[in-house]
């Protein structure tokens, strides 16, 4: 017999969004990259107590450093542990995506970009974008291009 999957949905394995990153920014490539946790980061990380609006990657001695971001610890985690909610955290990577990273930051003047945390196969993930940063007549046409489709669709409804 064969069991059809109800109307109901598990808990989302999204942790954070950076919706900021969209604005700022035009997307060019995205990678996924796991992030190195310490035991009381990983518990505030599944209660949902982390802000990644601004942080960003750093390129340092061929790693990939995730800064900026504010996980706040959890009242009941261990006392004996020394927190803090904002140290830098080491991305994991392939050396051969952490080569084109880096050839595209240096040569090209791409930015890194942190655009979601979220859970895959029990271990959090980072989802990291190389970017472009956009100016502020490039975030008016864009805010102008979405209001048209908004206004468009509206139309088309009314039909």
């Amino acid at each position: 017999m064969s069991r059809k999957k109800t109307g109901k949905k598990g808990p989302s394995s999204t942790i954070a969004l950076n919706k900021k990153a969209r604005h700022d920014y035009f997307i060019e490539d995205r990678f996924e990259a796991g992030l190195s946790l310490q035991g009381w980061e990983v518990k505030s990380l599944r209660e949902g107590r982390v802000q990644i609006n601004e942080s960003y990657v750093l390129l340092k001695d061929d790693e990939a450093w995730l800064f900026g971001v504010h996980i706040t610890p959890l009242t009941s985690a261990s006392t004996h542990v020394k927190t803090d909610p904002t140290r830098s955290r080491k991305l994991l990577l392939h050396r051969r995506e952490l080569d084109k990273l880096i050839g595209a930051v240096e040569r090209k003047g791409y930015a890194l970009v942190p655009m979601a945390l979220y859970w895959k196969k029990g271990r959090a993930k980072a989802e990291i974008a190389l970017a472009r940063g956009k100016q502020s007549h490039d975030k008016r046409a864009t805010e102008k291009d979405r209001d048209w489709k908004r206004q468009k669709e509206r139309l088309l409804r009314g039909r």
